[in-house]
């Protein structure tokens, strides 16, 4: 506080405060994802939210603000067609001795919605929403069997709209495009390339990936999706980008969220001959298909639906088919949920790794040490990407921690590029007060003993290693050190800082020899 002006003038004591200890470093949040992507609704209290980043802490937030009131939140069509013979690829089912295929209709598979979902069962706090538009229309047609799900109303133009937002949203670490998969592999390649230019631009965020195919992947021909996606990715840029397959196999949609409705779009007659075969008549479960034709009055569509759960064991076998299929998902919302978990409880410099997804059940690929070992390391691109693997006893676990730029020594490991980053903003907005300040002396040493004792707090949590504060990290700043006469008189301020972090022991060698026997 400075002296007043009647202190040279009026007789008396005056009290001048000073500053006995340096401004400080605050650790800015490392885990607050943002999601792009297609939702229910998006409005609150008559406000349109389209295309409009919204900030919310927890799953009443965004349903508040982007599920429908009432009725359904999702509504996928799979179409059930019976064939003469088991197709070589795609999804197909014996019923009654007969073969039926079941795959989507693509204009009604969307991702956002269940993997928010996924992401607040493992863990998830604060994340934007970015919805680009409404569900679509059905194109009223099945895929092809073994095709990709390339859902039209999944528009790359609306995806990268709204990732464009995101570059006035700081806050945001994590960008997840759960949709990304449903668009054409070119569309895909060209949203994957924006999302890393505008990570690398801004500094503050990585992108997390998941691999198209990753749905249904061939136990053998599964590299050729590697091999596009690694193709699909550019070279820019690729430290901010982590890569996660396959997809996961989840309980997030129960079985009384479907129904006959989400069936051959509500035709039911594709259901006679199933629950009503000629060789084993069912009357009741004939009786309840006239019924759901033309409903009585007070039979709601789900007592409609569980009584004919009830009465036949082959539409039971129909709902939990369908309930697997609706149930598959990207594994990049609940790897969103991992790192928030990870980063409130271990802090962010810790892998994202060794941990169990909440939720999923199973793979849609079992990956072995040597396919995985395809994934880790590619002599060629160096783009890795981390399995989510099973293992007897322990169950599903994420197993790899690395960034798509594996060849790199400084920016291979997730934990470290994140880390990294947190320090780089951190120290960033802390410096903004020294901004316009006299660059002298004693504002080198004010900022150099804020970003020391910044650093020290770190390396006691065990962000940095070394045994010393010296051997974790160093602070430079000065005349003849970082800054030169032309520096000053330009109003230049350098800061050199060199960090230490530590890193993940991704192979643990163990020597192992016998010796003699003593007495």
């Amino acid at each position: 506080m400075a002296l007043s002006p009647l202190a040279t003038q009026t007789p008396g004591v005056y009290i001048d405060e000073r500053n006995a200890f340096p401004s400080s470093v605050v650790e800015v949040a490392t885990a607050v994802p943002a999601f792009i992507g297609y939702t229910p609704r998006a409005s609150y209290e008559g406000k349109s939210y389209y295309n409009k980043p919204v900030k919310v802490t927890s799953f009443n937030e965004f349903k508040a603000y982007f599920m429908n009131e009432t009725g359904s939140q999702y509504d996928p069509q799979y179409y059930f067609t019976k064939v003469d013979a088991e197709p070589e690829k795609g999804n197909s089912f014996h019923l009654n001795g007969d073969i039926y295929t079941a795959e989507p209709d693509p204009g009604t598979i969307y991702y956002l919605y269940n993997s928010i979902r996924l992401f607040y069962q493992n863990g998830g706090g604060p994340a934007y929403i970015v919805s680009v538009g409404p569900y679509g229309a059905p194109t009223a047609s099945p895929v092809g069997a073994g095709e990709a799900i390339i859902n039209p109303n999944v528009k790359l133009a609306e995806l990268q709209k709204g990732l464009e937002l995101l570059q006035k949203v700081d806050e945001v670490t994590i960008y997840v495009v759960p949709e990304a998969t449903l668009m054409s592999t070119d569309d895909n390649s060209t949203l994957m390339a924006s999302m890393l230019v505008q990570n690398g631009q801004m500094g503050t965020a990585v992108s997390l990936f998941d691999v198209v195919g990753g749905n249904a992947p061939d136990p053998i021909q599964y590299t050729e999706d590697i091999k596009t996606f690694r193709n699909s990715t550019g070279n820019n840029f690729l430290k901010y980008g982590v890569a996660y397959y396959p997809f996961l196999n989840t309980t997030v949609t129960s079985n009384s969220e479907i129904g006959y409705g989400n069936i051959n779009g509500g035709d039911t007659s594709v259901l006679a001959p199933i629950v009503n075969p000629d060789a084993a008549p069912n009357p009741v479960a004939e009786q309840i298909l006239k019924n759901i034709a033309e409903p009585p009055e007070g039979l709601t569509p789900s007592q409609l639906n569980q009584a004919l759960m009830n009465s036949s064991k082959q539409y039971q076998q129909v709902m939990k088919i369908l309930n697997e299929q609706v149930n598959v998902l990207p594994p990049s919302g609940a790897m969103a949920g991992i790192y928030t978990l990870v980063d409130n409880t271990k802090g962010v410099w810790n892998a994202p790794a060794n941990v169990s997804p909440i939720g999923a059940v199973d793979l849609t690929l079992q990956i072995n040490d040597n396919m995985q070992a395809g994934l880790n390391v590619d002599a060629v691109s160096g783009k890795s990407i981390n399995a989510i693997r099973f293992f007897n006893g322990q169950g599903i676990l994420v197993w790899g921690a690395r960034t798509l730029d594996g060849n790199s020594l400084d920016w291979r490991y997730i934990n470290v590029r994140r880390t990294v980053t947190m320090i780089e903003q951190s120290v960033k907005l802390a410096s903004r007060l020294y901004v316009f300040a006299p660059n002298d002396a004693n504002t080198w040493q004010t900022v150099k003993s804020m970003i020391e004792n910044f650093l020290s707090n770190m390396w006691k949590q065990g962000a940095l290693q070394g045994a010393v504060p010296a051997d974790a990290f160093s602070v430079s700043i000065g005349l003849g050190s970082t800054m030169t006469g032309l520096d000053l008189l330009e109003g230049i301020m350098r800061v050199s800082v060199k960090i230490a972090v530590v890193r993940p022991a991704e192979f643990i060698h163990i020597e192992v020899e016998q010796q003699m026997a003593k007495s």
